[in-house]
């Protein structure tokens, strides 16, 4: 037998794990161990819990339309609102109403979060907050969340990390002044949250309200020039 064949076929098989996510499943892993010196059933239940923190810290591959005249989805979840709403104040996008459409992401989808269009980031700003349940309209104003501003082929685009019920620590390991590809990783949000993403004017939907949506290949938005074959890239 060709056990190299194997391991090979394995390790593609499996979805890669976010760096981020080891911690905690050691943490699990270690609860597990202890709970089984006291009880056989508590010890399954605790390697059950790891193998779901291993699967919400996974970080597949995806494939990105890299049109600039595309937006596309920085969150896996269910789009939960689509409007027009005034930006968040510290993105410095004025105090105009722009279309907002927010991802909502429960604990089972992945947390990576990608940057839906290409550009540079020119503001990062971090807001302590509470942590209402992130579906709530109110959640993006009241909750803990961390503003990112991209100033992208078709103007500013604004991506906010909401913080949730469940969520409690919103991670960003961009900077400000890095220059993001589309589909590029930017940060994760632990165990439930949201994204808000504000438009520039004349981006057009293309989603429903309650539609799933995949980070870094859902279209979220488009412009009138966007092509119907765009060019993919894998990250």
């Amino acid at each position: 037998m060709d056990f190299s064949n194997i391991f090979s076929t394995l390790r593609k098989s499996l979805v890669p794990i976010h760096k981020e996510g080891w911690p905690f499943i050691a943490m699990f892993f270690v609860a597990a161990v202890v709970l089984g010196w006291f009880s056989d059933p508590l010890f399954y239940v605790g390697l059950a819990l790891t193998a779901w923190c291993a699967y919400f810290f996974r970080d597949p591959q995806r494939v990105s339309p890299v049109s600039d005249d595309f937006v596309i989805s920085p969150a896996d979840g269910r789009v939960s609102h689509i409007g027009q709403v005034v930006p968040p104040r510290e993105l410095g996008m004025g105090a105009d109403p722009l279309t907002r459409v927010s991802v909502f992401m429960n604990v089972f989808n992945c947390h990576v979060n990608r940057a839906p269009v290409r550009g540079r980031i020119e503001t990062i700003v971090h807001k302590h907050g509470k942590f209402l349940n992130a579906e709530l309209d109110k959640a993006s104003e009241e909750n803990e969340r961390n503003s990112v501003l991209i100033d992208g082929p078709h103007g500013k685009v604004g991506v906010v990390q909401v913080a949730g019920l469940v969520a409690r620590r919103i991670v960003c390991w961009s900077r400000e002044g890095d220059t993001l590809a589309v589909g590029e990783r930017f940060g994760l949000i632990r165990f439930g949250s949201r994204l808000d993403v504000y438009l520039p004017k004349g981006a057009k939907v293309c989603v429903a309200l309650g539609q799933t949506a995949i980070a870094g290949e859902t279209i979220l938005a488009r412009h009138d020039d966007a092509p119907t074959a765009p060019v993919t890239r894998v990250a």
